[in-house]
């Protein structure tokens, strides 16, 4: 990795992240993002199913901070929009294959359809759960499988499974631009995203069909994309044409909204895996870093994750994953792929505090994570008079 000379243009960049609100994990990490919500990639999670180590699941989160009295407004997926999973197999940054997943328009009270293509171009179709924001329990998780595959899949609205002090992080680091570093800010422990829904969209795939020749090591990145064209018809209806373009994408947690300055945030997330190598915003993230104090062995560990082959979560699907909740035993624990219940936040403070421990005091999410594919835990309903909604702003 490289160590660059600080210019003045990238000591103003870096200024402008310091004076910026940041939000948490890739929730609207960028102006683009945070105007159109429904590319607004939030999270990415990849591991083995722990009840089958011969499985590895994918969940891409999008839409994030639904309020359940919204659930039935916003618990749809754009008809215009392309979700994909990005799987790099061969150890370099190019992603090989990919898994997309488009949906048809929304009818209610019908279930939205998805089509999912397969990385052999097969498709299949499968039932959106269909959202509620009446009843006094969130429905049930519709599971699709398709049996010539032999993939699962779910699509619809959740619980945020992502658990992280927004505010405490804007404090510690407006501490670090007034030259006073305070890590006690973080003793206010409250979790953002508790009590907030979010769309998701989970896969089950067998691990033999998504290895390659980099052996036991598989990557995985998710975008959404729009058509270059969108065209307002008679009637409202949006029509797509053209190639497919990125307008987000999502890997390792914290990348864009904590690690790029302001102005490049757009920038970086219509940018692929392979500009990530060739170290289009290398600067910046060292600059970043070198801001937090973060040391030379600790910045290239953090490059080896986001840089050097690519912004990709990497998974070792030999290294066994057991425990409840989508797995929770430490030594397959992110960077190791990413599960629900890894707490990315304390683990990435960690590291760029210099290996001395530092985390938001937000451990865990505010609801039980499931012990069966989706995992994911079921969406917040509106909550009756007098019963706490869970949301600790």
């Amino acid at each position: 990795m490289r160590r660059p000379t600080l210019s003045a243009a990238f000591t103003l960049a870096l200024a402008l992240l310091l004076s910026t609100s940041l939000t948490g994990a890739d929730h609207a990490d960028a102006p683009n993002n945070s105007f159109d919500r429904a590319t607004d990639a939030a999270d990415l999670y990849f591991f083995l199913d722990p009840n089958d180590n011969s499985r590895a699941v994918m969940i891409l989160t999008i839409t994030g901070f639904i309020v359940p009295g919204e659930n039935i407004n916003f618990g749809f997926f754009d008809s215009n929009v392309r979700y994909v999973f990005k799987i790099e197999n061969t150890g370099d940054a190019r992603p090989d294959q990919f898994i997309d997943v488009t949906f048809a328009p929304r009818v209610p009270p019908a279930a939205q359809m998805a089509t999912i293509k397969l990385p052999n171009g097969s498709t299949f179709n499968a039932p959106a759960s269909i959202p509620s924001n009446s009843a006094p329990t969130p429905p049930m998780q519709t599971v699709t499988s398709d049996p010539t595959s032999g993939v699962q899949f779910f699509a619809g609205q959740t619980d945020d499974p992502f658990f992280f002090d927004i505010p405490a992080f804007a404090r510690f680091v407006g501490s670090i631009n007034a030259g006073s570093p305070n890590p006690a800010v973080f003793q206010r422990g409250r979790d953002s995203f508790a009590g907030y829904n979010i769309l998701a969209i989970a896969i089950s795939i067998p691990v033999s069909s998504i290895r390659g020749s980099a052996g036991a090591e598989v990557g995985l990145s998710g975008a959404t994309e729009r058509r270059q064209h969108q065209t307002l018809l008679p009637g409202g209806f949006i029509e797509g044409r053209g190639r497919w373009v990125t307008v987000d994408r999502i890997a390792n947690p914290a990348i864009n909204v904590a690690l790029i300055p302001a102005p490049r945030k757009n920038a970086y997330n219509v940018a692929s895996e392979v500009d990530d190598a060739n170290l289009e915003f290398a600067d910046e993230i060292i600059f970043t870093l070198q801001s937090f104090g973060t040391n030379e062995a600790n910045i290239n560990r953090l490059a080896n994750l986001a840089v050097v082959r690519g912004d990709i979560i990497r998974l070792n699907t030999s290294l066994p994953n057991t425990g409840p909740g989508g797995g929770n035993n430490p030594e397959a624990a992110f960077p190791n792929g990413r599960r629900l219940g890894d707490d990315v936040i304390d683990i990435i403070l960690t590291v760029v505090n210099n290996n001395s421990p530092l985390g938001d005091s937000v451990a865990s999410n505010e609801l039980p994570f499931g012990n069966v594919f989706p995992f994911i835990a079921r969406a917040h309903p509106p909550r009756a008079p007098g019963v706490d909604d869970q949301t600790r702003n």
